[in-house]
């Protein structure tokens, strides 16, 4: 069963909340152009950490190790939030992030990957994942997933 909506605007206030956090993200990065390079990464870093640290300890432990999987087989992707979930971009652009369960009071949390990840594979192929926690059979699936991604 789905979050009640209000009748005003059709949004659930997890949604609004969401939609928030993004304009926060969005005014941060123009506040944000007077940084260097690595000052605004490492401020970007410093979110997502942030971000992982409020989740449950469940959602920390898929979190922390998505994190090091991107940091590991994906380097090129730098980490940053996105509706205040920890997400990963090349050339500013999203390829992977972390929905936790509680985002939207869903029963499952999602790895998920946006567009400009490279994971085409004929006419039909998978975006998101459900997860509830990380196996090692997991890890190398979502390695593969990440370095394909990534391109």
């Amino acid at each position: 069963m789905s979050p009640a909506t209000t009748a005003d605007d059709g949004f659930t206030a997890e949604e609004r909340a969401a939609m928030k956090e993004r304009a926060q993200e969005i005014k941060a990065k123009r506040a944000s152009k007077k940084l260097s390079k690595e000052e605004r990464a490492a401020a970007d870093a410093a979110e997502v950490q942030a971000k992982i640290a409020e989740m449950t300890e469940d959602e920390q432990a898929i979190a922390r190790r998505l994190h090091e999987l991107v940091a590991e087989h994906a380097p090129s992707l730098a980490p940053k939030t996105w509706y205040g979930m920890p997400a990963y971009a090349k050339d500013g652009k999203n390829i992977v992030f972390f929905q936790p369960a509680t985002k939207f009071k869903a029963r499952y949390s999602t790895i998920g990957f946006n567009d400009p990840a490279q994971l085409d594979d004929g006419t039909m192929w998978a975006t998101s994942f459900a997860v509830i926690e990380l196996t090692p059979a997991d890890e190398k699936i979502i390695a593969a997933l990440l370095e394909k991604a990534a391109g």
